[in-house]
């Protein structure tokens, strides 16, 4: 399998458009929502691409370099998911030419950006669905859906009957990726965005379309545009299937996510947290652990602030366990500030741009953690290890281990005050320095280890101080 190897060096950052940023008013829709207020599922803000642009020093500051946009194709809703031209930039983000402009500024940064490709299902506006609500069964598209009976009535209120939509929803009428014409349009997108400059997509509840032979073919034709093109599945569970040289390098790895949870607001042991983070990785080469997106939120979940309860001791061992383990960390957007946020919508809110508002706590520890993740080669490419677990005392250690380095996490889940001998199997010498990338503390390897005094929810990252 060949994973491009910039997604190895990876810390994304995922924007949902209309939310993060309002740099150009013009384009602003007449319904406009005041920045701060509560989000229904029909509020539009005025985020744009400009203010994307116009906010990527936030992402250099943070250590962002891979940024993921939530759709930007035009359609009727906020979130976008329900596409009428693929073709086309929603004009309430910009245009063309804005698009273009961001990924200038982003590529000039260092930073890479993938894009949202809802292939699965369109909107009721999209050409094809439309001309079937037009002409009913003389329309030429009826078999680029999965038609049921005419008349096809597509706004009515009650139950979907006259054809199949995304999970029964009438607004999301799912194509047939069966009909050839349909596979032609789609694999035309994939390329063309891919021209264009994007560098690579987040595929749309890819499971649906469970087509070996489309998804090799659509693999195959955006690495034909783009070598380097990333290529990421939304797939919840753990699934050595989807990553392979016909599918895709990554995936959304929601089972590390849910993981981390359970961990932090008690509901499993230190040790069964190994053997779920032993047994997913098990599941993986070690370069397809590495290229998975590693969220701790996104668009569909929880706020991790509002999850945790806001306690932020458990957010930095969060982000600590999240940056430490192989894959590729994922910050969805605000959550480096402590934005709060409950389900679908509550977690799709403004990103308050006054910086009285943020917990900055949060964010310097997250930029110290990209700053390692920069500096330690073994967090971006290294084998993965279990050294430590305690139950009764709540600490896990871990190790990650390249040829040429080495880095140990210590989680330290509890409320007490606890002492610890880690031992190392010989990873460091006796008499060495190791320094926590963290606290800036120094110690030194004994004979039998490292001894170390854990504060209450203290996380330590582990590196050689010379």
């Amino acid at each position: 399998m060949s994973v491009p190897d910039w997604v190895f060096d990876a810390v994304f950052y995922q924007i949902f458009p209309d939310r993060f940023a309002n740099g150009d008013l013009h384009n602003d829709p007449p319904n406009l929502q005041a920045w701060n207020s509560q989000p229904e599922l029909h509020s539009f803000y005025g985020g744009d691409l400009q203010g994307i642009i116009e906010k990527l020093d936030h992402l250099t500051e943070l250590g962002v370099n891979a940024l993921y946009l939530n759709p930007i194709f035009l359609a009727p809703s906020p979130h976008r998911y329900n596409t009428t031209d693929y073709f086309t930039i929603d004009d309430k983000l910009g245009t063309m030419a804005d698009f273009r402009a961001l990924l200038e500024a982003a590529h000039a940064r260092g930073i890479r950006v993938i894009l949202d490709g809802v292939f699965n299902h369109t909107g009721r506006g999209f050409f094809a669905f439309a001309d079937i609500l037009e002409n009913q069964e003389h329309s030429p598209y009826q078999d680029w859906y999965h038609i049921h009976h005419f008349p096809v009535d597509a706004y009515n209120p009650g139950e979907l009957k006259d054809y199949v939509g995304w999970w029964g929803i009438k607004s999301l009428p799912k194509l047939n990726t069966d009909t050839p014409a349909v596979r032609a349009y789609l694999l035309r997108v994939a390329r063309y965005w891919m021209e264009q400059g994007a560098d690579g997509w987040r595929l749309d509840v890819p499971n649906e379309i469970d087509d070996d032979a489309f998804w090799a073919e659509f693999r195959q034709v955006v690495r034909e545009t783009n070598a380097q093109a990333y290529l990421l599945g939304e797939i919840w569970e753990a699934s050595p299937r989807w990553v392979s040289e016909g599918h895709f390098d990554g995936l959304m790895n929601y089972p590390l996510r849910e993981g981390v949870i359970a961990l932090l607001n008690g509901e499993i042991q230190v040790s069964q947290f190994r053997t779920r983070m032993e047994d997913l990785l098990a599941q993986y080469s070690l370069e397809q652990a590495l290229a998975m997106y590693n969220p701790l939120g996104t668009h569909d979940t929880a706020r991790i602030y509002t999850v945790l309860n806001g306690q932020i001791a458990l957010l930095r061992l969060a982000y600590l366990i999240q940056f430490a383990f192989p894959g590729a960390p994922a910050i969805y957007y605000g959550d480096e500030i402590g934005l709060a946020g409950g389900k679908d919508p509550d977690c799709r809110r403004t990103f308050p741009w006054d910086p009285q508002r943020w917990k900055m706590e949060i964010f310097e520890w997250v930029q110290q953690l990209t700053a390692a993740r920069k500096e330690m080669t073994a967090l971006r490419r290294g084998e993965f290890a279990s050294l430590f677990v305690d139950d009764a005392g709540g600490v896990y250690a871990f190790s990650r281990q390249s040829q040429d380095d080495l880095a140990v996490a210590v989680i330290h889940a509890r409320a007490e005050v606890q002492e610890i001998l880690l031992p190392l199997k010989g990873a460091w010498k006796p008499g060495q320095k190791v320094r926590d990338w963290m606290s800036g503390t120094e110690m030194q390897v004994e004979a039998d280890g490292l001894r170390l005094s854990l504060q209450p929810y203290q996380g330590m990252l582990l590196h050689a101080a010379d």
